[in-house]
C-alpha cells in the first residue's frame, strides 16, 4: 500500500506523481517557512510539469481545509476523549495543533491535489542497477 507506484507513496513522500523519483519541493523540510511551498517547475527525472495550469494549486485549499478539520478532530479526540482535558485546554490544543502542523498540512494538500490529476507511470521511473 505504501510502495512506490501507489498514490499514498507520492503523497507522503512528496515525490513526482508520474515517476516517484524526485521531490516536488525544493527543500524537503516544510518547517523552513520561507521555502515551504517552493516547488520545482518540472521533475528532473521525467520532465513532468507540476503546475498544469495557472493557479492550479488553488484547488489544494479545499484539500487543506479537509486536512485541517481532520487534524483538529484528532486533537479534540486525543485531548478531550482520551485525556479528559477541560474544554479551554482542548481549544488551546486544537489551535496549537493547527499552528504546529500548518506547513505539513499545506504540503500534504498540494501532494493530494496533484495526485488527483496525475498517475504513476512505471516506464518513467529510473531503473536501479
Amino acid at each position: 500500500m505504501f510502495k512506490k507506484g501507489s498514490k499514498l507513496y507520492s503523497i507522503i513522500t512528496g515525490t513526482c506523481p508520474k515517476c516517484h523519483e524526485e521531490s516536488m519541493f525544493k527543500n524537503k523540510n516544510p518547517y523552513i517557512l520561507s521555502e515551504a511551498l517552493s516547488m520545482h517547475e518540472t521533475c528532473g527525472n521525467c520532465g513532468t510539469k507540476y503546475k498544469i495550469e495557472p493557479s492550479f494549486f488553488y484547488g489544494a485549499m479545499y484539500v487543506s481545509y479537509a486536512l485541517g478539520i481532520a487534524f483538529a478532530v484528532a486533537a479534540f479526540v486525543i485531548s478531550y476523549v482520551i485525556f479528559k482535558a477541560h474544554i479551554d485546554i482542548v481549544f488551546i490544543t486544537i489551535v496549537g495543533t493547527l499552528i504546529a502542523f500548518m506547513p505539513v498540512i499545506m504540503r500534504l494538500s498540494r501532494n493530494i491535489w496533484i495526485n488527483f490529476f496525475m498517475h504513476y507511470d512505471k516506464t518513467l521511473a529510473k531503473t536501479k542497477m
